[in-house]
């Protein structure tokens, strides 16, 4: 029995490698651990390459290859952001020209608006929307399109600059041949193997079936299934507080809280958005891992690939949820005054505000990104491990020791055994996924995303190498030639992200119906009278029976038509609200404009990966001369044994042996060898003999050998 098998038993409680030594003991020898603390896992030096060498050598190369991906990750950061800071600098200098938030914004501005909730809400200027609608051209303007485009030929060269990093790393390394080893069974695995053994026949090898593992994969898919069910609800219950409170804010007494009902509601939704989603990533992760044990894979690599899995589909529906909801749903399933869409009877679905979606998804966004970074890492990455450290030791034997047991110098196993077991880097590199899944998947409407990844990664890089030297146990180095299903994880994600933003540029901002207005309606070809297009009136005649405001004279007159947004037509048409061509020619550009841009920017993908190699010239060229040597010295040495062999006939002086050496070299289509008690002439060039690998005067190469060679 193994110590997996003794770990599964419970004979042993851990095994671990030790770590060198102190690092913090000023008398402490100089070790590797030392210097890593000293020049890695320190904040002051975030500005130096990380000793990935040393790293390997330490840690192994698994966790090498993941801090040398987090580097080239942030590094690459750096040009994303520098592009979306000036992507949100242009729409800064240009807000004051936008005509649309112009239009808006302009005094003389009376175009009356209809409720925005039943009974409580009343009719409203659209010149109170002007700080929304400058707001929003901050992040939907032409630049943005441009900036989508970039992030997705971004993505791309990070993929392909990745992967000629991770072969020069492998050449460095001695990787390039190297094939996954095949890993021993899990301590758990032999456990329940040794345990069916015992009920059926202990003399007979068994193994686990897929009927031994059908209860824990109906298991899986239920719970799976019932996690993503209450992610979905929690959103819903956000959708309901939403809508409640935007109606009890506008029943209030207080100016203050009627002039901010949007402000309001949006921002403490994101934050229960936000707060939500942090307690539902602890809870699935631990559900992932729970069920993955469920499932008693047989390997590490199977128990590791399925918990990223289950992990990633969990973590990512709970992550982005909302964001889709806000994106592609909220103002596209309301009706219209008159005939509303209700949710249970009595709460309207909530509409955009005048400058669309576009601002309320940007804001949900950043709290959720910059949420999650600051929380989590601030608090779970540092706080918890020390917490459960400090438990750790309370516990132990040595929180009960008094007097000189008290102050008697741990042993180097000891003072380990205080530190947090190392669980892999699954967490680390799924905090990753889901900040890259903000960066490229939504920038349409957020470009200053890759700014705030590479500010906290800075940070993540050296709080992660910290974590590694001083608050977890050394794990076990295990090789690795690359970073596995999370590169093909990396690639789905920039795909999708192609289709997501064609999706946000044509659907959730305004940049395809301006294009349309522009350039189909426009009498003089400029925005000017957008905003009156957009919009399409209603009789407040028509509003049904216990809808109506309460208040129709609130802005001090009376109110016989009210705008909303949408295309439809006018109450005095022929066919009143039925959707108008208008719509129609929108809808088809957009759709257009999806398919268009998605098949553009995945064939400018797959240009940059064909002009791109994945091996660097220097490498290739360096393997390509080591290829041509090990040929050169398998052939010496064929050679080598060759004259042996003939040296050993001659010296024996075996005749017989010596016409059977020449028939076996005739027949193998050998170049011919010259025997005589003189010294041997050498062969002629138009027997296009190789002189390689001459021994004792003498030549002989097999052309069969040498071609099994090459």
């Amino acid at each position: 029995m193994g110590i997996t098998g003794l770990l599964g038993s419970g004979v042993y409680t851990a095994a671990y490698p030790l770590h060198d030594g102190d690092i913090n003991e000023e008398s402490a020898e100089p070790n590797d651990r030392k210097l890593l603390y000293e020049e890695w896992a320190n904040y002051s030096v975030f500005y130096k390459y990380q000793p990935i060498g040393l790293v390997r050598k330490y840690f192994g190369e698994k966790i090498g290859l993941y801090f040398a991906w987090l580097g080239l990750y942030t590094q690459m950061l750096i040009p994303a952001s520098l592009v979306g800071v000036i992507v949100f600098l242009y729409g800064c200098a240009t807000v004051n020209d936008n005509i649309p938030s112009m239009e808006i914004c302009h005094p003389r501005n009376n175009i009356t608006m209809c409720p925005l909730c039943d009974r409580v809400c009343s009719y409203w200027k659209l010149s109170t929307a002007c700080g929304t609608a400058r707001a929003s051209h901050l992040f939907d303007n032409p630049a943005t399109v441009f900036f989508s485009v970039f992030m997705a030929l971004w993505a791309a060269m990070f993929m392909e600059h990745w992967k000629r990093r991770q072969m020069k790393l492998c050449y460095e390394w001695n990787l390039t041949g190297f094939e996954d080893e095949e890993d021993h069974p899990r301590a758990e695995y032999e456990f329940r193997v040794m345990q069916k053994m015992e009920q059926k026949s202990p003399h007979k090898i068994e193994k686990l079936t897929c009927g031994d593992r059908l209860p824990a994969y109906m298991t899986n898919v239920v719970m799976m299934l019932l996690m993503i069910g209450v992610t979905f609800a929690i959103v819903f219950g956000v959708i309901l507080y939403r809508i409640s409170t935007k109606a009890a804010l506008h029943m209030s007494s207080s100016q203050i809280s009627r002039n901010h009902v949007q402000l309001t509601v949006k921002t403490t939704a994101a934050i229960i958005n936000l707060v939500v989603i942090l307690i539902l990533d602890e809870v699935y992760g631990a559900v992932a891992r729970w069920l993955t044990v469920l499932e008693v894979p047989k390997t590490e690599k199977s128990f590791e690939e399925r918990l990223i899995f289950k992990t990633f589909v969990l973590k990512f529906v709970n992550a982005f949820t909302p964001i889709i909801y806000i994106a592609f749903f909220r103002g596209r399933l309301v009706g219209r005054p008159g005939r509303y869409l209700y949710v249970f009877e009595s709460y309207r679905m909530e509409e955009c505000t005048h400058g669309g979606c576009l601002m309320e998804l940007c804001i949900q966004l950043s709290i959720t990104m910059l949420g999650k970074q600051l929380i989590q890492n601030n608090l779970f990455e540092i706080g918890v491990p020390k917490l459960k450290k400090l438990i750790r030791f309370i516990r132990s034997k040595q929180g009960a020791f008094h007097g000189e047991e008290k102050t008697k110098k741990l042993q180097r196993y000891e003072t380990d055994h205080f530190l947090e077991p190392f669980a892999g880097l699954t967490p680390e590199y799924m905090e990753m996924i889901i900040q890259f899944g903000f960066v490229t998947l939504f920038v349409a409407s957020f470009p200053l995303a890759p700014l705030f990844a590479l500010l906290n990664n800075i940070i993540e890089i050296r709080l992660d190498a910290k974590k590694f030297v001083t608050e977890l146990r050394r794990p076990v180095a295990a090789r690795a030639k690359d970073i596995g299903i999370w590169y093909d994880i990396l690639r789905a994600v920039a795909k999708v992200a192609i289709i997501i933003n064609a999706f946000v540029i044509s659907f959730t901002s305004d940049f395809i119906p301006r294009m349309v207005y522009q350039y189909m309606y426009s009498p003089d070809g400029s925005l000017h009278g957008f905003v009156n297009h957009t919009l399409s009136y209603f009789n407040v005649s028509h509003f049904e029976h216990g809808k109506e405001t309460m208040d129709p004279l609130y802005l001090g007159y009376s109110v016989d038509v009210c705008r909303y947004k949408d295309y439809r037509e006018p109450p005095w048409s022929s066919t009143p609200y039925d959707i108008s061509k208008e719509f129609w020619a929108v809808l088809a550009v957009r759709l257009a404009f999806v398919i268009v841009f998605q098949n553009v920017v995945m064939l400018m993908n797959d240009i940059v990966d064909w002009l791109i190699p994945d091996i660097p010239k220097d490498i290739s060229q360096q393997m390509h001369k080591e290829k041509i040597l090990l040929v050169d010295l398998f052939m010496k040495e064929d050679q080598r044994k060759e004259d042996q062999r003939l040296i050993n006939i001659r010296e024996t002086g075996d005749s017989s042996g010596i016409e059977a050496y020449r028939r076996s070299n005739n027949s193998s289509s050998c170049a011919r060898v010259h025997l005589s008690p003189q010294k041997p002439t050498a062969p002629k060039q138009s027997d296009n003999i190789p002189t390689t690998g001459r021994a004792a005067g003498l030549t002989c190469v097999t052309k069969q050998r040498c071609a099994q060679i090459t």
